[in-house]
């Protein structure tokens, strides 16, 4: 059996998701877990993606659960490691991106890695060490009132270095634009300094493609899902990548389908809003299945309901509610 070229470990399961989608488009075959797989379990692929839920869980429960999937996927071979987050840092003043980043490294036995959630295709971008959301700053996209992350500070620097013990340092747009020679001098100068985790810019696609580039020898990469545009070229540059034009195939599976969100981003109230113009849904109050109030019932049975008429629902837990 092949062994797998990357090992990825998200903080959530849509940020994982995404992040398995950039793989496969990149042309890696690509699994996702929910979870740590039990182990001895084998699975062949290019890249194996686990997908955690310990985003905004105690910093020390966070590490430890990465560690964990670190652990099976350095069991499955892999040669790289991903830390993926959210493009838009969530995080508190305790971490946990600090933590975990610090942990892998330490795991790995390694002494250096970067940082970088853009995510040009959404809008998230880093010039100078500050994030982006579209036009506006971090701190006034929305973010700054997000009930358990919120960002009030756009400069990345300043954030991860409130969450590790470890110096953090910048790998500014000027350099990004001189190519991966000019990054890769960079990060050796930032060794020298002793600089253990790097905010690195990044405006376009482009620029992610030469990050992935001059970080090719890193054992572990932190990022959003961006961060994984540039890295399956270096596997197929080594003659390591052979399946690139059937990654994104998939067996048929018959039957029904549901869609499900769960995040209360923007975006995702947006998109909630159009399929509730014309479509059906079920909205799930957590306040209701905090009471103990059979709310997963419900949902099943007004799925059951619609598909009988071959009708696709939406189950959600996001603050839009349909107009009647």
């Amino acid at each position: 059996m092949a062994q797998a070229l990357l090992g990825c470990i998200a903080d959530d399961f849509t940020g994982a998701t995404d992040l398995a989608n950039m793989l496969v488009r990149g042309g890696m075959r690509t699994v996702q877990s929910i979870g740590v797989p039990p182990v001895g379990t084998q699975i062949e692929a290019d890249a194996l993606v686990v997908a955690l839920k310990s985003r905004t869980i105690a910093a020390e429960d966070a590490v430890q659960q990465s560690l964990e999937a670190l652990q099976w996927l350095r069991g499955q071979g892999c040669r790289q490691f991903i830390f993926k987050y959210c493009s838009t840092f969530d995080s508190t003043d305790k971490g946990n991106i600090g933590p975990v980043a610090d942990a892998l490294l330490d795991a790995l036995k390694d002494d250096f890695t970067i940082a970088c959630p853009v995510f040009p295709e959404n809008g998230r971008t880093i010039f100078r060490g500050n994030l982006f959301v579209g036009d506006v700053l971090l701190n006034e996209s929305g973010m700054e009132n997000h009930p358990l992350t919120p960002m009030t500070d756009p400069n990345l620097v300043r954030v991860l270095q409130r969450q590790t013990k470890s110096k953090v340092g910048l790998i500014r747009y000027d350099t990004i634009a001189k190519g991966a020679d000019a990054i890769r001098a960079r990060i050796d100068d930032l060794k020298k300094e002793g600089v253990r985790l790097a905010i690195a810019d990044a405006v376009s696609d482009a620029d992610l493609y030469t990050l992935g580039e001059a970080c090719r020898d890193l054992a572990l990469i932190t990022g959003g899902s961006g961060i994984a545009l540039g890295l399956p070229q270096n596997f197929r540059a080594e003659n390591l990548l052979t399946h690139a034009e059937h990654a994104a195939d998939l067996p048929k599976i018959d039957g029904l389908s549901v869609v499900l969100a769960g995040s209360a981003s923007k975006a995702t109230n947006a998109q909630v809003a159009e399929w509730n113009a014309s479509r059906p849904s079920f909205r799930v109050d957590p306040l209701a299945l905090s009471r103990g109030e059979p709310v997963v019932e419900q949902a099943l049975e007004f799925a059951r309901g619609h598909m009988k008429n071959d009708e696709t629902v939406l189950i959600y837990a996001t603050s839009h509610r349909p107009t009647k």
